[in-house]
């Protein structure tokens, strides 16, 4: 039993990674230790924003469901002592987001006035899919459910402690009480 314990903590410093055991046995990578870039282009520290829920959408500037965006940055000033939104832009889905971080930083906030935190662009799905969103998609990873991204605008909830909640597709509006009812 003592050589499974240090095995773990073991493998867990190396790969710098937490790892948890849920009741079913199965292990789980904590998202705060995913390294991920602003839109400026500034490392994120997923860990500081512990104590706080999280709400993670991959964001698009030309799709149907780009007005959401007026609704993230509601959702983000209504709530924003107990929830972080993090817009990730992707454009894999229709090429609805061409823009260079400059061009989609610049239409985020003259469009929406968003202030709430955006990332780097990055892929949601496929073979070169971001690690947060492995994680995301992931149960072996997040310790619920696997899932897959299917359009623009779709919603994953974290806990206060990076734990996955649920997650919500594109018709969920961000305002929904859906998702307002779990803040």
């Amino acid at each position: 039993m003592k050589s499974i314990a240090i095995t773990t903590i073991v493998f867990s410093l190396f790969f710098s990674t937490t790892l948890t055991t849920d009741n079913s046995n199965s292990m789980k990578t904590s998202i705060y230790t995913i390294p991920i870039k602003s839109i400026t282009g500034k490392k994120i520290d997923l860990a500081a924003f512990k104590g706080k829920k999280i709400l993670i959408v991959n964001t698009a500037s030309e799709c149907g469901f780009t007005k959401q965006y007026a609704d993230l940055q509601k959702l983000h000033e209504q709530y924003k002592d107990k929830l972080v939104i993090i817009g990730v832009p992707c454009n894999q889905f229709g090429g609805q987001e061409p823009g260079t971080l400059v061009e989609i930083q610049s239409f985020c906030q003259v469009n929406y006035g968003v202030t709430f935190l955006m990332t780097e662009k990055v892929d949601v799905k496929g073979q070169n899919q971001h690690p947060i969103y492995k994680w995301l998609t992931d149960k072996e990873l997040n310790g619920v459910e696997n899932s897959s991204v299917s359009w623009n605008f779709e919603k994953y909830l974290l806990d206060e402690n990076g734990n996955y909640i649920a997650n919500f597709g594109s018709l969920v509006n961000p305002m929904s009480e859906k998702i307002t009812k779990q803040l």
